[in-house]
């Protein structure tokens, strides 16, 4: 059974920090390159970042380039999204996903990001 969990969420004051988890099983993690996605109040989902299966190439959507930072511990079978500078515009909530630049979620709740004085 394929699963993801996400976790990491919460409430944050402008320019704070973040740091997202997403544990997966049920298929081998080490071979898909991953995605975060995230889908703002009023707003259609949108891709976020992805990196592929290595861990060596990483992409950024033009609101997340310069704070964000995607990583992946293939051992651990765990994706990451580490979040810095935090602007309200980046509320919403956070889903993993398989693939790259995939706007596509997996069906799951995701993490809540509240960035709010």
């Amino acid at each position: 059974q394929v699963q993801f969990v996400e976790s990491g969420g919460g409430l944050v004051q402008p320019g704070g920090s973040l740091r997202l988890a997403c544990v997966v099983s049920g298929f081998t993690f080490s071979k898909f390159a991953m995605s975060w996605v995230r889908r703002r109040p009023g707003k259609e989902f949108e891709w976020v970042s992805c990196i592929v299966n290595s861990g060596e190439i990483s992409h950024y959507s033009e609101a997340a380039r310069g704070r964000f930072a995607i990583s992946r511990d293939n051992a651990k079978n765990t994706l990451y999204l580490q979040m810095n500078n935090l602007k309200p515009g980046d509320t919403g909530v956070y889903y993993c996903s398989r693939g790259l630049y995939t706007s596509r979620t997996e069906g799951t709740q995701g993490t809540q990001v509240t960035v709010s004085s």
